[in-house]
């Protein structure tokens, strides 16, 4: 029986993918095997040692401590692209929201007195103070094209718009989906130098950090828009609020609002609706569900920030699985030992990122013990977990 801790509401419909007779699921529970999440702060807690795995139902992983847990040989699970359409719609919505200056408008028509005539005077009176652009022949800068990105970029070229595209890390996977009509920047520079309005859809890392600055809000066209739907921190605040009030700047649309924020005028500032849709909770928590189960029972990982991609069909043997410093020899040290005990290696598969290897290991024995010992032993193991031959 699996022990799973949930340390905030989780969609039924990813819970379910949990069988109740291997999973114990609960918000207090003992000695957790797993813990499923959104937003809960873990910073701020101590993991319990027994934890052998960390599923967000979500994309980012700002609220985890990833590289403490990937020191502890834990891998950290998200639902990439599970949220995208939710956050793809909300960055168009943005979009339209500013061009026509829907928030506003709809402010002024709310504080309207009058009935009848005197109402229609005031509405025709008051519309001429609204008056937006249209989004088609327009240039929208695309920054990060990964799941949402691909989406968003694809969506705008329907509307009509120019896209430019920056991320030079994008998979081969992404490009497929991407449509041939989005233009390629070479620098970020370039893409800001070309852009209407700016989207950006990358992760909050030292990198990103302020990515949208002073310096490249003035490469952009007078009258431009910055969206940020991805995290807090992406955008330089002070310089984005200094080119409103300069008008180098049409408007901000924020996932994320400061009191600065909220006070101005040109700002839509929105409470963190990104993937806040039934649809995209229940997506997210039914593909991080489904990973975890998958790691739990079958050590197989699959959308890890922190671990490599490593997946292995079951056979009837007998499967254990090793999280280890990436060091030279490792594989021929786990090999060497299961081969002195006995045991007769049916398939094997080693993975690496960075300074972390991981190795799923199919024998024709059980993993005794005694050999559990001597393995966990070698020099740069992190983890080592016992599986056993695959449930039925």
């Amino acid at each position: 029986m699996y022990k799973v801790l949930t340390l905030n509401n989780i969609a039924v419909a990813g819970l379910r993918h949990l069988p109740r007779e291997r999973y114990e699921v609960a918000s207090e529970i003992a000695h957790p095997d797993a813990i499923i999440l959104r937003s809960y702060n873990m910073h701020d807690m101590e993991i319990p040692e027994t934890v052998v795995a960390i599923g967000r139902a979500g994309a980012g992983t700002n609220n985890i401590p990833v590289e403490a847990m990937a020191a502890r040989g834990v891998p950290v699970f998200n639902a990439p692209g599970a949220n995208a359409n939710a956050v793809k719609e909300l960055a168009i919505a943005g979009l339209l929201l500013s061009a026509r200056n829907l928030c506003d408008a709809r402010e002024y028509v709310k504080a309207l007195n009058e009935t009848g005539e005197a109402l229609n005077k005031a509405v025709e009176a008051g519309k001429k103070q609204f008056v937006g652009f249209e989004l088609p022949g327009k240039t929208l800068g695309v920054i990060g094209l990964g799941a949402i990105g691909v989406e968003v970029a694809n969506a705008a070229l329907e509307l009509g718009m120019k896209v430019i595209g920056f991320d030079p890390a994008i998979t081969v996977r992404r490009a497929w989906q991407l449509s041939s009509g989005v233009e390629h920047a070479e620098t970020l520079d370039q893409l800001f130098q070309h852009a209407d309005a700016v989207t950006v859809h990358v992760p909050l890392i030292d990198a990103t950090r302020k990515l949208v600055n002073r310096d490249r809000i003035a490469l952009m066209k007078k009258g431009g828009t910055i969206i940020n739907f991805a995290r807090n921190g992406i955008v330089d605040n002070a310089a984005t609020l200094a080119a409103l009030d300069s008008g180098q700047l049409h408007a901000y649309v924020s996932d994320f609002p400061t009191a600065e924020l909220i006070a101005h005028p040109k700002v839509i500032a929105l409470p963190h609706l990104g993937a806040s849709t039934s649809e995209a909770e229940e997506n997210c928590a039914i593909m991080v569900a489904e990973n975890l189960k998958d790691y739990l029972e079958n050590g197989n990982i699959r959308f890890s920030v922190n671990f490599p991609e490593c997946r292995l069909s079951r056979m009837d043997a007998y499967r254990i699985t090793i999280a280890n410093a990436n060091v030279p020899n490792m594989v021929g040290q786990i090999s060497t030992c299961l081969g002195d005990a006995g045991l007769n290696i049916e398939d094997l598969l080693n993975k690496s990122i960075g300074n972390l290897a991981y190795t799923i290991v199919d024998v024709n024995k059980p993993v005794t013990d005694e050999i559990e010992s001597k393995l966990r032993a070698i020099d740069g193991v992190l983890t080592l977990r016992n599986l056993g031959k695959p449930v039925i």
